[in-house]
């Protein structure tokens, strides 16, 4: 089949569901990812021919698009910070917002480091590193530190790793739930999270391919108690940050006075609120 005759087909079956621009877009991904063709091919071979078994992932990835699955689990990878990580159904696919997050993080890290003299190796800690995108970040741009990521799930550190070697950096990794008593003999400079935030009546507000695809574990947390996780990461900070230490977090923009009182109620200082590029109260910094 001519590749033209299978872009066509792509519009006038997904159009409808994502737009115009979007389906040529999540065409030009599958063909630049299965085929190793470059998305203006069709400009220089408009009657380029496909084969038969190089048509099928094509008109697969087709059908996982009509059923919602985000175009990053069916190529099986996503861009961050300029890095490549691989993505699945157990790691949520990283936001433009905790890109914003990272690059405040090293913004904040770099200025320290022009005042202070010392020029010791940095500890930080990500709590719920996922598919370890913001540890991983960090390391890429900040040759003084010594990354650590935690993780509950198994499957999200095993698909962490991978990032971190396709990526060439070292993590420690480290298998805990939070929200119970964990135990780190070491003290950290920087204490990173971006959590599980989105409550349950939130849900209406989300689309099908994130209910459906990303994982509930890492996104959901109760009405009755959204806070569960900053309240335990922020109880871990109080004990594992050194005095001067900074505590980030990505939150909920429904939550961001409640967010900042809890760091408050727990003595930190220097607490800021940022917006993220859609206007949204996205993170916070406190310092201990």
């Amino acid at each position: 089949m001519l590749l033209r005759e299978i872009k066509n087909i792509f519009h006038l079956e997904l159009d409808t569901i994502y737009g115009k621009d979007e389906v040529a877009s999540f065409f030009y991904i599958l063909i630049e990812h299965y085929l190793n063709l470059e998305r203006f091919v069709l400009a220089f071979q408009p009657d380029l021919n496909i084969r038969k078994e190089d048509e099928k992932p094509l008109f697969e990835g087709l059908a996982k698009l009509k059923s919602n699955q985000p175009i990053q689990y069916i190529i099986g990878n996503t861009i961050f910070m300029d890095l490549d990580f691989i993505v699945n159904e157990n790691v949520l696919i990283p936001r433009p917002e905790t890109e914003e997050l990272v690059r405040w993080i090293i913004k904040i890290i770099k200025e320290k480091s022009e005042t202070n003299s010392k020029n010791d190796k940095l500890k930080i800690l990500d709590i719920g590193t996922g598919s370890g995108c913001i540890a991983i970040a960090l390391a890429k741009n900040l040759s003084n530190a010594n990354l650590y990521a935690l993780d509950v799930s198994l499957e999200a550190l095993s698909v962490a790793k991978k990032n971190a070697l396709q990526n060439e950096v070292e993590i420690t990794f480290i298998n805990a739930d939070i929200l119970q008593n964990v135990n780190l003999e070491e003290h950290f400079d920087i204490i990173v999270s971006n959590p599980p935030y989105v409550r349950e009546l939130e849900k209406t507000e989300m689309t099908n391919n994130v209910l459906e695809f990303e994982p509930s574990l890492a996104l959901f947390v109760t009405d009755e108690n959204p806070l569960i996780f900053y309240n335990s990461i922020t109880e871990f900070a109080s004990k594992k940050l050194k005095v001067g230490g900074v505590l980030f977090f990505e939150i909920n923009q429904y939550l961001a006075k409640e967010t900042q009182q809890l760091l408050e109620a727990n003595n930190f200082q220097d607490i800021e609120l940022r917006k993220d590029i859609f206007g949204n109260d996205r993170m916070l910094m406190a310092v201990k």
